[in-house]
């Protein structure tokens, strides 16, 4: 006989060397015993899935009811494998997807008899309630995400969401500025509350997260060096401080050859000094380098919204506060900048996400380089 027991649930072929594991997955309705076999060129590959699969049995059995629904499995997956791994924006992201749109159409059906015709027309659903495709798309991306967990942990057989059809990407529209037209906004907010906001964006192309995450430890003004490396966001109206969106996005960004924002941002500083010589240590802790007159940080959504505010009442061309970085990328192309510097100041991880995001002004570059081309081939 070719097959030998060498440990639990473990036999070994000597013929076809590997290791063969026996997965006992419980009795059907008849009561017959249901049982799947892997095999594993080593004993240890071998030993690993088997005692993965008898621990995530045990979980299942202490957290999950037989009789599991496709909201209690998107919870359980919530709860178990994204929260503790995730950052609290992201969580709170996919709470919102499943609480609002995913348990309400598809939560109540048991998670084995869900199937793609049901996936398929909730996408349909979504895009006819007025969902973007992109944000249809997520909902898909994030339901195949956990099914493809249920099917690795054995409550399914198949993840169903990977036999739908997603709608297809669209690409963004940016709003955002030429060179003249934010020369006139930077006019208009010369000396208001919000001139340090916008011309943070607009000539280095923060984030608004990075706008609100940036302290005064971070500031050289020897170096005339912003170092981006914080981050302040909000989930659920909770103020949430935090690294870089990621490892790419912790840069060096130099203001030294920027006047106006250097001036700012010492009117700033002295400022925040002041304040705390008369509040003493109490106000703004934290260091943070624009806050309101109490001395707290502001959140994202507020600078936004009095940005957004700012360019109505003044019949500004519409712009959004991340416009503004937009703006800045745009201005970075039409003076040749080219696309790897422009990818390092954004704080991307790659140039293909730089291209990607921005591809109508490299159309545009790419344009100029053909002009060029032949404008010396015709002249030869």
């Amino acid at each position: 006989m070719a097959r030998k027991t060498v440990d639990q649930n473990i036999s070994y072929d000597s013929e076809k060397k590997r290791y063969y594991v026996t997965l006992h997955c419980g009795s059907d309705e008849r009561g017959n015993r249901l049982r799947k076999t892997r095999c594993f060129p080593t004993l240890e590959q071998a030993r690993l899935v088997r005692d993965n699969f008898q621990r995530n049995r045990t979980l299942r059995t202490q957290i999950l009811p037989a009789g599991v629904t496709v909201g209690q499995w998107l919870d359980y997956w919530l709860e178990v494998v994204i929260r503790p791994h995730r950052a609290v924006t992201t969580t709170y992201g996919y709470q919102k997807i499943i609480d609002n749109h995913l348990k309400p159409d598809l939560g109540k059906i048991p998670l084995h008899e869900l199937t793609a015709v049901q996936v398929q027309q909730y996408l349909f659903r979504q895009l006819e309630e007025g969902l973007s495709n992109n944000t249809v798309r997520k909902h898909h991306t994030l339901l195949s995400t956990a099914l493809g967990l249920a099917v690795r942990q054995d409550m399914l057989e198949r993840n169903v969401a990977q036999s739908v059809e997603a709608p297809p990407k669209e690409s963004p529209q940016h709003s955002f500025y030429s060179a003249d037209q934010l020369q006139r906004l930077f006019d208009l907010v010369r000396g208001r509350p919000l001139e340090p906001v916008v011309k943070l964006a607009g000539y280095l192309g923060l984030r608004r997260s990075e706008i609100c995450g940036l302290k005064w430890a971070n500031v050289d003004f020897g170096e005339g060096v912003l170092y981006i490396c914080e981050a302040r966001t909000s989930a659920n109206g909770v103020a949430v401080d935090k690294g870089p969106k990621s490892s790419s996005s912790v840069r060096r960004l130099s203001f030294a050859g920027l006047p106006e924002l250097r001036k700012l941002l010492e009117e700033k500083y002295e400022t925040f000094c002041r304040q705390r010589e008369r509040f003493g240590e109490g106000y703004n802790p934290e260091g943070f380098v624009l806050t309101r007159s109490h001395g707290k940080p502001y959140s994202p959504d507020y600078l936004s919204g009095w940005f957004s505010r700012f360019v109505r009442d003044n019949n500004l061309p519409r712009c959004t506060l991340h416009g503004l970085r937009h703006s800045f990328a745009s201005i970075a192309n039409s003076q040749k900048v080219p696309i790897y510097s422009i990818c390092k100041a954004l704080g991307h991880s790659s140039t293909s996400i730089t291209s990607q995001i921005y591809l109508h002004l490299f159309d545009e570059t790419h344009r100029d380089v053909v002009a060029l081309v032949g404008d010396a081939i015709a002249h030869r």
